[in-house]
């Protein structure tokens, strides 16, 4: 699980996706409000559809 990170100071050392400040944790709420992979990734262009399936892993 590559594009999932820890890296102390970064959110307070709460997984992120590579080392962006993109909590992991927020992007299985996005699909469990109704968000589709597409509606996702056009609200968060520095995501990538690998990065949504990790967090969702």
């Amino acid at each position: 699980m590559e594009r999932i990170t820890l890296k102390p100071g970064l959110l307070g050392g709460k997984p992120t996706i590579r080392c962006m400040r993109f909590p992991v944790g927020d992007i299985p709420e996005m699909p469990a409000n109704g968000m589709t992979e597409d509606e996702v990734l056009e609200q968060h262009p520095m995501l990538e559809r690998d990065d949504i399936h990790a967090a969702l892993r």
